[in-house]
């Protein structure tokens, strides 16, 4: 089924935030940004001025930022300062993804949206462009685990155009990219022949599409549009720069050490992403966290960019 706004959900509707409203209104360009990166990716103070800082970019490049969360029961489309703030600073702020939002809205809950709930939120406003850091994917021994993240099947009934920096390094790369295939989720390489390795700027893994500007992405829009058919998102896989990326082989050393560390101590299902990144992060010295950080930077401008050949149709 489609994703856009509907007017008929009552109380449960998403507001949106005035400026992300008019901007819509008069066919601006828009940039939804997820909050999930500032109540549980970084420590406090450093999360809220990440998230002003990525706001300050979109409006630099001439969009309009409209970061996604759920608060008191109400999604929210475009945050205030105030409401920014509360994100960043509220312990008790939940995660929520996609099969979360209902029960939150239900029970009056204030949450930070994944990718997924993020990408839903923005879908059903008429949002068309979503910028974040790596996407989920399928983990590493799903033959025993079966283990796949929610943002897949999610994005293949969601016609978003998400830039990212690939999926998360920790994942199964060649089976998420196998599976976004059978989901009909299109990859475009931004500039890159080579599907990037979220904190590297490539996994090694080929894409079958290069585009080099945001005005040819705009234009694979434009024909997913005339196409028609089922609903499903544009990946634009925009690499970390090889200058800001971590080191690949303390990588891949750290890496290996954290999935021993992961099976030694039995951790399994939602822990094992979380567990993963706080040792990458540890025992990268905080490496990690920067190579993500200037991933997401990066994101967020090229989809401004996007956002604005897109609107200038």
């Amino acid at each position: 089924m489609s994703l856009t706004a509907r007017s008929d959900a009552g109380p449960y509707a998403p507001a949106l935030s005035a400026e992300v409203r008019d901007a819509l209104a008069a066919h601006r360009p828009v940039v939804a940004l997820e909050s999930t990166i500032i109540a549980h990716g970084l420590p406090r103070p450093r999360n809220l001025r990440v998230a002003e800082e990525l706001e300050g970019l979109v409006r630099s490049a001439g969009a309009v930022p409209a970061t996604i969360a759920v608060l008191d029961g109400r999604a929210r489309v475009g945050l205030d300062k105030a409401e920014l703030e509360r994100v960043a600073e509220d312990p008790a702020m939940r995660k929520l993804g996609h099969r979360d939002l209902a029960p939150a809205l239900a029970a009056g809950a204030s949450g930070a949206t994944t990718v997924s709930a993020t990408a839903f939120l923005a879908a059903r406003t008429g949002l068309r462009i979503f910028a974040t850091g790596g996407l989920g994917g399928v983990h590493r021994g799903w033959t025993e685990t079966q283990d796949e993240s929610a943002d897949l099947r999610l994005l293949a009934r969601t016609g978003m155009t998400v830039v990212c920096a690939g999926v998360k390094s920790i994942l199964d790369v060649p089976a998420t990219l196998q599976r976004l295939e059978t989901l009909g989720v299109g990859v475009l390489g931004y500039g890159t022949d080579r599907f990037p390795g979220f904190y590297l700027s490539s996994s090694g893994e080929p894409v079958d599409w290069t585009v080099e500007s945001p005005e040819e992405v705009a234009e694979v829009m434009r024909a997913q549009d005339a196409l028609g058919g089922p609903d499903a998102a544009l990946i634009v896989a925009n690499p970390v720069p090889r200058a800001r990326q971590l080191d690949p082989a303390l990588h891949d050393r750290v890496l290996a050490e954290a999935l021993a560390a992961c099976r030694e101590r039995g951790v399994v299902g939602q822990a094992v992403t979380p567990f993963l990144l706080d040792h990458l992060t540890r025992h990268t010295k905080g490496a990690s966290l920067e190579a993500n950080l200037a991933a997401v930077r990066g994101n967020v401008t090229l989809a401004a960019r996007i956002a604005t050949a897109w609107t200038a149709r």
